[in-house]
């Protein structure tokens, strides 16, 4: 959003200057992004006079000028067929950069004489197009005075970046009542005048109030202006709408773009000689099209709202107007139109159609409904000052949205949510000045929401606005204390939970990657289980449209734009949540990475020694083992089954639980149908740890065994082997052979796996070694024994294998 100083002094009275007004924008929440000065861009350049202009000896399309810039006369050559004696213009000394031209003038020679500068265009100083001539100033511009000055140059423009919570500042009267309620003047021009019609009706104006069209546009108001002499706009509002990067079509066009950036009150003007019968609003059939202003044949959609007559669709209500009725220099009849769009369907309609405008960017952040009418009298007012004619009286059909919101607020609330000591006088001052009436009601206030803050829901949201006003420098500042000077430690379990996780994670060599929350549709299909994934109702971009079900598709999106540009080997990791739905249960605190090419610390994958040894699922696999161990999860009852979600490749992923109920994460190779939908390079491994399913560190100490090096006595390893059927999963084998003794047995681990004729068809040999760890005495061959049959017969029930002789 973009907007004159001179402009902002249209609703400001004001003495602060333009460091002063920028300081306090920024410090309440109005975020400058480029403060353009011309006048310093122009410094260089003054008013000169020419003194004398005669022909050039050697060409005849050229003058030689004498010219006086206040202090010293110098010789220019000049083309411009304007160029007289007696002209006052704008003089570019030597050394002065021309933006027109991209050029800074040095002494020449042309055609064999010399020139000392040039008398500029309109063109080479970026005013306009027009390169016709020289610039003529009036005869009463002050020779050497400051150019910029004389051509309405010096009025800096500032850029600063509209919040989607706050559309009253996409109009300068919204920024204008910020810095007056800041401290920085006087608000003015709020109210608009009445502009009474002469009685006359309008052309017919209506809605079909199905709940559908009510939604899409509730209010809809206009009326026509008849003998309108349209042509250019007067000089100030040109320049107005230069500045902020608007080019000058005609005065009726001008005034609604004007209005759109003043009063963030967007508007269409029609030519009311080409509509036919009623002008209503209504909701577009499928495959009507229509030809918008800018040129180009749109076909539209049921869900879309569109302003139409009797002959057809005019235009894309809160989009753009269409080409066939819009005012042009010969118009002579106008229908201003106001009305009140939805903020949703006209996101959505801008989406589908690709339309990006002024009016777009207002109403789908949401436009005050209440200015509908207020608005369409300032339009009639600068019409007919400024084209004339003869103003109807002004049609509306509709209402404006009921949201006659009132907040019960008790000003104690300042103190209790950000600390600031706040008088209750200035608590309500600043509310008051925003625009926000307080009625004292016992302790409290009611505190009414004006029409233009839709973003205004509660009191801590009106906590915000004091707070902001007053300045979140004043906010209290309290140094932590130390760990040991606090009865309560500072960090929560979960929060110490995933600092181990990124620590562990970064000394494996992941790094850590932020990515976003939203994904595209088609993404969060391939990790959403069937279309279950949340869709937003206004995405920030089509792109965006879905709430991640998994961190997998932000990685490895992150992945593929690294792959593109020639960097394959790579490790990521992300701590953050997943959306299974809109209600805050349905939210996950994952940890998620993924790997792809060589593996950290295994070498380059060119190298002489060798190829490097590339990522695989054991590595994601040991990476989510790595992180549950350090966050306390009991590592030796994890359970590995060969189960893992259908983006994984089912032959190459598993799933660690506790239990066959507590999953606790999932790893693998991701599918190679997931990574060509993602448009991924190569192969890629990941896992997926939930941080909630890990068990939290018992509180108080309990009787555990103590660790393998806590025991002075030698372990002792006996090994087996079973032949067992080849559906029969390792994991049942291993939780078997641990559960014959919980005691003394350690570790069970698996060595080898062997399939062949000679172990019969649909069978397989399973080799595994059982540690036993003594903890009181040396264990004798007799109680070894027992212990070994115990584990056999566990596992021939638990598996209905055999021991292998």
């Amino acid at each position: 959003m973009k907007f004159t100083l001179s402009w902002l002094k249209e609703h400001l009275e004001t003495d602060a200057d333009l460091d002063t007004i920028v300081e306090t924008m920024i410090r309440i929440g109005l975020e400058v992004e480029e403060v353009k000065d011309p006048a310093k861009d122009l410094a260089d350049y003054v008013v000169a006079e020419v003194l004398e202009a005669g022909p050039h000896p050697d060409a005849d399309k050229l003058q030689v000028l004498k010219v006086d810039n206040g202090s010293e006369t110098f010789q220019v050559v000049c083309g411009a067929p304007n160029a007289r004696k007696g002209l006052k213009g704008v003089f570019a000394p030597v050394g002065a950069y021309v933006p027109g031209i991209d050029l800074t003038l040095t002494k020449a020679k042309i055609r064999g004489v010399e020139s000392f500068g040039m008398m500029c265009s309109e063109s080479e100083l970026e005013l306009s197009d027009d390169h016709d001539g020289i610039i003529d100033l009036p005869s009463d511009a002050k020779v050497g005075s400051p150019a910029a000055a004389a051509i309405g140059q010096d009025d800096p423009v500032i850029d600063f970046e509209v919040t989607p919570n706050r559309p009253d500042t996409c109009g300068v009267i919204g920024v204008a009542r910020d810095l007056a309620a800041a401290g920085l003047g006087t608000l003015k021009n709020v109210d608009v005048e009445p502009i009474k019609g002469n009685g006359t009706s309008p052309i017919d104006i209506g809605l079909t109030f199905d709940d559908a069209t009510k939604d899409a546009c509730p209010i809809f108001a206009g009326r026509v202006i008849k003998g309108v002499k349209n042509g250019p706009s007067p000089d100030w509002m040109q320049r107005q709408l230069r500045a902020v990067g608007l080019r000058p079509i005609n005065a009726l066009v001008d005034i609604t773009n004007y209005l759109s950036f003043d009063r963030a009150r967007p508007m269409h003007a029609y030519d009311a000689t080409k509509i036919t019968g009623q002008i209503h609003a209504r909701l577009a059939k499928d495959g009507e099209s229509f030809t918008a202003l800018d040129g180009e044949d749109y076909t539209l959609t049921s869900d879309m709202c569109v302003i139409a007559d009797e002959s057809g669709v005019l235009g894309l209500g809160g989009v753009m107007g269409g080409e066939a009725s819009g005012s042009t220099d010969a118009t002579t009849d106008v229908f201003l139109e106001s009305a009140y769009f939805d903020p949703l369907r006209t996101a959505r309609t801008g989406r589908t159609s690709g339309i990006e405008s002024d009016a777009r960017y207002r109403f789908e952040r949401g436009v005050d409904p209440a200015d509908v009418v207020p608005g369409l009298d300032e339009a009639t007012r600068l019409v007919l000052e400024i084209c004339g004619g003869e103003a109807s009286d002004v049609a509306v059909t509709g209402d404006v949205p009921d949201r006659d919101l009132v907040i019960e607020f008790d000003p104690a609330e300042v103190k209790r949510l950000t600390g600031m000591e706040i008088s209750e006088a200035g608590i309500v001052g600043i509310l008051e000045d925003l625009g926000f009436p307080c009625q004292h009601s016992g302790k409290i206030y009611l505190v009414r929401v004006p029409s233009w803050r839709p973003d205004v829901e509660g009191p801590a949201c009106l906590v915000e606005e004091v707070a902001r006003i007053h300045g979140f420098d004043h906010l209290p500042s309290t140094p932590l204390k130390r760990l040991n000077d606090v009865a309560k430690p500072i960090l929560t379990p979960m929060q110490k939970r995933l600092r181990l996780a990124r620590r562990t994670l970064a000394t494996r060599g992941l790094s850590e990657a932020v990515t976003w929350s939203f994904i595209a549709r088609e993404h969060a299909e391939l990790f959403g289980g069937g279309g279950d994934e949340v869709q937003l109702s206004n995405p920030i971009s089509s792109e965006l449209d879905s709430m991640r079900p998994s961190l997998l598709p932000g990685l490895l999106a992150a992945l593929g734009r690294n792959i593109d540009r020639g960097t394959g080997d790579l490790a990521l990791f992300e701590v953050g949540p997943q959306y299974a739905g809109d209600a805050p249960e349905d939210q996950t605190l994952m940890v998620t990475g993924i790997r792809s090419g060589a593996v950290e610390g295994d070498g380059s994958a060119r190298h002489w020694t060798g190829g490097a040894k590339q990522a695989d699922a054991f590595d994601a696999k040991a990476d989510a083992i790595a992180v549950l161990e350090a966050c306390g999860a009991p590592v030796q009852n994890l359970q590995v089954v060969a189960e893992a979600p259908d983006y994984y490749h089912p032959g190459r992923s598993g799933t660690i639980r506790l239990g066959p109920k507590n999953i606790l994460a999932t790893f693998g190779e991701l599918h190679p149908r997931v990574l060509e939908a993602m448009d991924v390079s190569g192969t890629a491994v990941g896992f997926e740890i939930n941080t909630g399913n890990i068990p939290a560190p018992r509180a108080k100490g309990t009787k555990t065994k103590p660790a393998l090096n806590a025991s002075e006595l030698q372990p002792v390893d006996r090994d087996f082997a079973f032949v067992v059927k080849q559906d029969v999963t390792v994991d049942k084998i291993i939780g078997a052979a641990k559960k014959a003794d919980k005691e003394l047995i350690t570790d069970v681990s698996i060595f080898d796996i062997f399939e062949g004729a000679s172990i019969g068809d649909n069978n397989k040999s399973v080799a595994f070694s059982v540690r036993l760890q003594p903890r009181e005495k040396t264990l004798k061959d007799t109680e070894i024994d027992a212990i070994a049959q115990k584990v056999i017969a566990a596992v021939e029930k638990a598996t209905g294998g055999t021991l292998r002789g």
